[in-house]
């Protein structure tokens, strides 16, 4: 069964760092739009990052470009987003996606594959 698994999630104090991972079972991330979205209280997902597989290009919120880093290890089939100086307003649930393909409209486009999602916290 095709799967995606997040983790990594924790709580952190403002200024700190955090590392999640996103592993797909069931599938390869071969040719994949992977993305990382996140969905605080009362408020609507949005795009963190995402990245193509094939060509490898990675694609950055305004408010994650600096701080975040989207990347693939294809040896264990995992996408990362290291994600440092966070701040309070970083908290929120954080979710992977992957769709089969390139990256074209990331915020937007149909991703078949979404994980459970990881809690990330930060205190001020």
């Amino acid at each position: 069964q095709a799967q995606l698994v997040e983790s990594g999630g924790d709580s952190v104090q403002a200024g700190g760092s955090l590392k999640l991972s996103c592993g797909a079972s069931g599938y390869t991330f071969g040719w994949h739009c992977v993305g990382w979205f996140r969905q605080a209280p009362g408020k609507e997902r949005e795009g963190v990052a995402a990245i193509s597989t094939i060509p490898n290009s990675t694609y950055y919120a305004d408010y994650a470009k600096g701080r975040f880093t989207i990347s693939l290890d294809n040896t264990k089939n995992t996408v990362y987003l290291q994600m440092t100086n966070l701040q309070p307003e970083d908290t929120a649930m954080y979710y992977c996606a992957s769709g089969t393909g390139r990256c074209y409209a990331w915020t937007g486009q149909s991703y078949k594959y979404w994980g459970q999602g990881t809690q990330v916290t930060v205190a001020s």
